[in-house]
């Protein structure tokens, strides 16, 4: 099957099955002369298992190092994946029941304790990851993610300075030469903790002004740091893109 013959049956973008492609999750079967992409069947069942995986939330480098691995079982894989589904579900399952447990007690109905009121809900997932998903893609939130995961304190320390470093001269150009030296140093960085694609950066920059969290954190080196960062990291986008 070619590329949108795939993406029409499974109902993921062709983008998605490129980028798939490109960081060695899925490759397919063939590459035409033409450099069209042909899946096999084994591709796709490759596919089926990729797409449970991101259903229970894993980042995509996480799948690809799980598939990848030669103790790697696919019917093993299954019989976990579907416990964690069926854990899901059972959560879900409750949720329904403390609203429809809500609507009854609004009514007069019947009466809710306190803890009644939040059986089920479950605050171990990030609030803010489906609409990040949708602004910026899965590739820059899977990312950012797996970073802050894998992170280590000297990680971290080096992320402060760079923040520190940028803060002593926000009084300057984005687009200044010793401004983009740092963000182009800041860019290598976040590649050797990952795989930061001109286009991730960008959205990355973008989040620390639209996530008020993002914000708080960066600002905390400087007033106006994250505003700074988001501009002068969309400079450095735009100009490695010619």
């Amino acid at each position: 099957m070619k590329v949108k013959e795939v993406a029409d049956l499974v109902g993921i973008s062709v983008r998605t099955l490129h980028h798939y492609d490109e960081i060695g999750l899925l490759i397919p079967e063939e590459t035409t002369d033409a450099g069209y992409r042909i899946y096999s069947d084994e591709n796709l069942e490759t596919l089926q298992q990729i797409l449970f995986f991101r259903e229970l939330g894993f980042p995509l480098r996480k799948i690809k190092e799980i598939i990848d691995s030669p103790s790697f079982d696919q019917q093993e894989a299954l019989e976990m994946q579907h416990k964690m589904l069926l854990k899901e579900k059972n959560r879900l399952e409750q949720v329904i029941g403390t609203i429809e447990k809500t609507i009854q007690h609004l009514k007069g109905e019947i009466h809710m304790s306190n803890q009644e009121k939040f059986t089920g809900f479950d605050f171990s997932h990030n609030p803010y990851e489906q609409e990040a998903r949708e602004k910026w893609g899965d590739k820059a939130v899977d990312e950012a993610n797996e970073n802050a995961k894998n992170m280590t304190a000297f990680d971290q320390e080096k992320f402060n300075e760079v923040f520190r470093n940028l803060a002593a001269i926000r009084h300057l150009s984005p687009d200044s030469k010793e401004v983009q030296e740092k963000i182009t140093k800041w860019h290598l960085f976040l590649n050797e903790l990952g795989n930061y694609s001109l286009d991730a950066f960008k959205g990355l920059g973008q989040m620390y002004v639209d996530d008020e969290r993002f914000t708080k954190n960066i600002d905390q080196f400087g007033e106006g740091l994250a505003k700074f960062m988001c501009t002068a990291m969309s400079v450095y986008v735009e100009r490695n893109k010619k």
